[in-house]
C-alpha cells in the first residue's frame, strides 16, 4: 500500500521514495516480499496522491542497496482513488482472481524483511481468519518509534502496517515482538532512526 500523502513525514519526496539509508523506502519494502518464500505475486497499489511513486514502480527494478534487483514474480501498478486506505485497499483485494490468503503491507516499513513475512504468513495465512499484525506499544516505545496518539493505553498493541487477509470475516490479533515490524515511518524522526538500525545490522 503506498498510496498516502505522507504529510506527517514533511519529506521533499513522496513519501514511498523517502530515502532510507540511500533507498527508497518502497524498495526495501518489495525486496522483502521479493524475498519471501511464500508470497507469489506483488500488487502496489498507488493513488493520484503519487505520480512519481507510480513511475518509479512502473519502472521495474527495485532492491535496497541500489542492487536494482528485479522482483521475479513480477510486479503489478494498481490504480486506486487515493481517498483513504480502507477505500484504497478494497480496490485491491476486490480485483478479480485475488485468492485468500492476502497479505498488505504499508510501504513505511523499510526494516522488513522476506523472513518476517514469511513468519507472519505462516503464523497467520493457513487459518480462514482475517489478522491485524501488531507489536507491543512498548517495544516501540523501547525503540524510540513514534506511536500515534489514539493508541493510548501501554498495554495496547499497536498495529504495523501489515495484515493478512483470510477467507472470513473473522478479525483476529497477531502480536510480534520483531523489531523489524516496530518502525512505521510517519515522521523524519522514525526515518532516522530506520537508517541507524539499518547501520547497526550492516545492511545497506
Amino acid at each position: 500500500m503506498c498510496g498516502g500523502e505522507g504529510t506527517r513525514l514533511e519529506s521533499p519526496h513522496e513519501k514511498p521514495l523517502h530515502p532510507i539509508a540511500g533507498t527508497p523506502m518502497v524498495d526495501r519494502v518489495i525486496a522483502a516480499l521479493g524475498e519471501a518464500d511464500r508470497v507469489d505475486t506483488i500488487l502496489a497499489a498507488v493513488s493520484p496522491n503519487v505520480p512519481e511513486t507510480r513511475a518509479h514502480l512502473e519502472g521495474g527494478d527495485f532492491g535496497a542497496g541500489g542492487t536494482g534487483r528485479r522482483i521475479d514474480s513480477g510486479l503489478e501498478v494498481v490504480d486506486t482513488s487515493g481517498d483513504g486506505y480502507v477505500v484504497d485497499l478494497q480496490t485491491v483485494i476486490d480485483r478479480p482472481g485475488l485468492e485468500t490468503p492476502i497479505l498488505t503491507v504499508a510501504a513505511d516499513l523499510p526494516l522488513l524483511e522476506g523472513d518476517v513475512v514469511d513468519r507472519v504468513l505462516s503464523a497467520c495465512g493457513d487459518r480462514d481468519a482475517s489478522w491485524t499484525v501488531c507489536v507491543p506499544r512498548t517495544l516501540k516505545r523501547r525503540l524510540g518509534a513514534s506511536v500515534e496518539s489514539r493508541y493510548d493505553s501501554e498495554d495496547s498493541p499497536v498495529p504495523t502496517g501489515v495484515n493478512v487477509i483470510g477467507a472470513d470475516t473473522t478479525s483476529m490479533r497477531y502480536v510480534s515482538h520483531d523489531t523489524r515490524l516496530a518502525v512505521n515511518v510517519n515522521r523524519l524522526e522514525d526515518a532516522e532512526l530506520a537508517t541507524r538500525l539499518l547501520d547497526r545490522r550492516g545492511v545497506r
